[in-house]
């Protein structure tokens, strides 16, 4: 039987009271700390036993080779795989000469608890060591919100019964053992001892330095600590440290009712260019910074951080409480993925697990942005922007393939292409549009004309000119993308892939309007009037395909004529089917790993009726398998819409509880930050009905049987705007600025400082019943919060 973490069910933290040495390594991924540039996983503190060891700089990465059974044209010759850097959350402990390991001895009590108001990870244990020296430890972790470089860790130590001795051990070390990763694609490659040193300087003026450089891609990282003791008079503080190690012993002798106290701060840096004493520098003055704030300033910094973020952002639940937990969990990661990234990606995983090497993904835009633009958009901005500063690659790659503009990686590090897998890594243009989409949404919610103007048009414009060559005009005038992959993996390669046609037009309309809006910068970019228009004749001439005989869209031309997949005959175990099956069967088969047409229809949803949404996404259903934890959020939403309330409320719980239960198995590499972000987009866009564009916002709320009621809290153009819905009304609240134009279920009115309150459609009449493959349905909702 597999097993997931267990966690007590609480509206603003996670809790574990046990600890379970099977789901080690998930229970580290879901305790990370980060701020967007230092990431540390929720290992314990003494750094035994653990599940994957992981401290992460964002875009710190190792190069590695990337073989290949027959080489081809355009194929990436190195991969790229995050480096674990030096480790600083390592404190030790020795009771009587006896070291603390939990898993000797006589382990009482071992509680951890994520706050997710005050941001910090909180481990309380009560300890019997095989000598019999009783102990109770405390220990508090705090990754910055607003010290970028800084993380802390205050550990308290106190006998029980009598008087013990207490070595406390406070480390800096690198290049540590990892564990062995298996055949999973989604795990990442073990890199050997990738970093290399420069310098170790135990102690000088109280802080210890540590400076080493990746082997390959020439990285240098440098790591520095600095503690602060309270414990009896006669407590010793010594220093040492050479090659990978830099350590500082605390020794005394504990009475009863004394406590040991080490407050240690730690600091990272990393730099392509700047030099080892530069990098030895800029620790040691992040570390002056953060003593100058003091523990107690850091803890008051991270709550009043938090505090904001909470006030236009927060999520209310009421009749499911795990729902409640997990939305608030995952916009936690969500905002501790982002908050410090500054003009870096925000990863698959984050900063929590090496998972899919730490790659970023085109999922990054299409469901983080999303959440982050309404709630706490200066992060999306950056992600962005450093998407700009790899513009010169992307057009590298594309005139590498004949083609105009930029061709952006469908997974990368440092922006360079990071799959070997081609009909995704080379033929999922579609991230292109993502990306376009998303810097269009970013300029909508927050009127940012000087980031449209320095971010926002160079990616339009390039992205566009990608479109307008990749793809070509028919005998009957429709302009065609052919050969291309879509969102859906398992149908690679396909003619005019529905959700890429209607991306791209949504971005060559994107790019004429933001040029006419900026001419003399588009002049500089070298767009002219006749590029405009040609660009606006290839929107208008897009070809959707459309299946007359049943009445859908195929999700790509000539999808619905393929054989369907035989999931009866298909075993539980079979699954994800990518691990068990060659791709090549997968590509000629109706079956789908992951929402795409009906992607489409939730981000391009004025290209369908109402009819042909219910009709399409009835058949989509039948065949999505969910091998991918992007596709619960997403089929949420159009259930929501097309009146399947219920169905909508389980792929909700699936989408919410991926990693809280483990529901995909492989959250021991980090957290999954799409499907994070989904919980939010479920409720919101898929209960709240909330799309925005132009200017307003529309709700179309209506809620499940399980939800009694649900608020949550928005920012959009300069306002903080709060929704409450309950079975029969919605009402909308304007909390910070000026009057906004929003809809109700198509009623449009202006929000003012006054709140309105407007009548819920009743509930819709009953549908047919929707099915999914055999053996795929979503687990009820209703019968995991009985």
């Amino acid at each position: 039987m597999i097993k997931h973490p267990a966690f007590v069910v609480e509206p603003w933290s996670v809790r574990e009271c046990r600890l379970h040495m099977d789901v080690l390594a998930q229970t580290e991924s879901v305790f990370a700390l980060s701020n967007g540039h230092i990431g540390l996983r929720g290992n314990l503190d003494e750094g035994e036993p653990h599940g994957l060891p992981g401290t992460y700089l964002n875009s710190v990465y190792e190069l590695r080779p990337m073989p290949y059974a027959e080489a081809g044209y355009g194929y990436p010759e190195s991969g790229q795989t995050v480096v674990n850097v030096t480790n600083g959350k390592l404190i030790r402990l020795l009771v009587d000469d006896e070291p603390f390991d939990v898993r000797y001895g006589t382990l009482h009590e071992h509680e951890r608890i994520l706050d997710l108001r005050a941001g910090t990870l909180t481990r309380r244990v009560h300890w019997t060591s095989p000598t019999k020296g009783e102990i109770r430890i405390t220990s508090t972790r705090l990754v910055s919100f607003t010290h970028r470089a800084v993380a802390a860790v205050r550990y308290e130590v106190e006998p029980v019964d009598r008087t013990l001795k207490a070595v406390v051990q406070s480390e800096l070390v690198a290049n540590e053992t990892l564990p062995e990763s298996g055949p999973d694609p989604r795990t990442a490659a073990v890199l050997k001892q990738p970093l290399a040193v420069e310098e170790n300087l135990p102690v000088t003026g109280g802080v210890s330095v540590m400076v080493h450089s990746t082997r390959t891609s020439r990285l240098r990282v440098a790591a520095g600590m600095w503690h602060d003791v309270d414990g009896p008079e006669d407590t010793r503080v010594e220093a040492d440290g050479r090659e990978d190690v830099s350590r500082v012993t605390v020794a005394t002798c504990l009475d009863p009712g004394q406590r040991l106290r080490l407050t240690k701060l730690f600091a990272y840096g990393w730099s392509a260019q700047r030099s080892r004493p530069a990098m030895h520098d800029q620790v040691v003055a992040a570390l002056a910074a953060a003593r100058l704030a003091g523990w107690d300033g850091l803890c008051a910094e991270q709550r009043r951080f938090l505090d904001e973020f909470w006030a236009g952002a927060d999520v209310e639940v009421e009749g499911d409480p795990e729902v409640q937990q997990a939305v608030r969990f995952g916009l936690f990661h969500l905002l501790q993925a982002g908050a410090r990234a500054e003009e870096r990606p925000i990863p698959a995983k984050g900063l929590t697990g090496s998972g899919y090497d730490g790659h970023t993904f085109w999922d990054t835009e299409t469901f983080v942005l999303p959440v982050l633009t309404y709630t706490h958009p200066r992060p999306v901005a950056d992600v962005l922007a450093w998407q700009k500063s790899i513009m010169p690659m992307a057009e590298e790659r594309a005139t590498q393939f004949g083609l105009e503009g930029a061709a952006f990686p469908w997974r990368t590090i440092n922006g360079e292409a990071g799959s070997g897998y081609w009909p995704a890594g080379t033929a999922a243009f579609h991230v292109n549009a993502d990306i376009a989409e998303a810097a269009t949404r970013y300029v909508d919610a927050t009127e940012d004309v000087e980031f449209e103007r320095e971010t926002g048009l160079p990616l339009l414009v390039a992205t566009a000119r990608l479109w307008s060559s990749l793809g070509h005009h028919d005998v009957e005038g429709n302009f065609r993308i052919d050969g291309v992959t879509g969102p859906d993996e398992y149908s690679a390669v396909s003619d005019n892939n529905v959700y890429t046609n209607l991306m791209a037009r949504r971005n060559l309309r994107a790019a004429a309007e933001a040029a006419i809006r900026h001419p003399d910068l588009a002049e500089r970019l070298g767009v002219t009037l006749e590029e405009t228009a040609r660009w606006r004749d290839i929107a208008a001439a897009m070809f959707i395909p459309y299946d007359e005989r049943l009445g859908v869209h195929p999700q790509s031309e000539g999808f619905t004529r393929h054989a369907v997949w035989d999931f009866a005959a298909t075993k539980s175990d079979r699954y994800p089917l990518m691990l068990h099956f060659p791709y090549f069967d997968l590509y000629r088969k109706q079956v789908v790993k992951q929402a795409d047409l009906v992607l489409a229809m939730h981000l391009c949803g004025d290209a369908f009726t109402p009819e042909q949404k219910a009709r399409d996404f009835a058949y989509y259903e039948a065949l999505t398998v969910r091998d991918s934890s992007l596709s619960a959020c997403t089929q949420a939403v159009l259930a929501a819409e097309v009146g399947h309330l219920e169905l909508a409320y389980d792929y909700l719980g699936e989408a919410a509880l991926v990693d809280l239960r483990d529901l995909a198995q492989d959250a021991r590499g980090g957290v999954h930050m799409a499907s994070l972000a989904g919980a939010w987009i479920a409720l919101v866009d898929g209960f709240g009905g909330m799309r925005a564009g132009g200017g307003r916002i529309r709700f179309a709320p209506r809620l499940p049987s399980g939800i009694t009621r649900l608020g949550f809290r928005l920012r959009y153009r300069g306002r903080r705007l709060r929704v409450k819905i309950t079975r029969g009304t919605t009402s909308y609240h304007l909390l910070d600025g000026p009057p906004l134009p929003l809809a109700h279920h198509g009623e449009e009115f202006v929000l003012n400082e006054h709140p309105a309150t407007r009548q819920n459609p009743p509930p819709p009449a009953p549908l047919p019943l929707i099915r999914q493959p055999q053996g795929r349905e979503p687990t009820p909702r209703r019968t995991q919060i009985c």
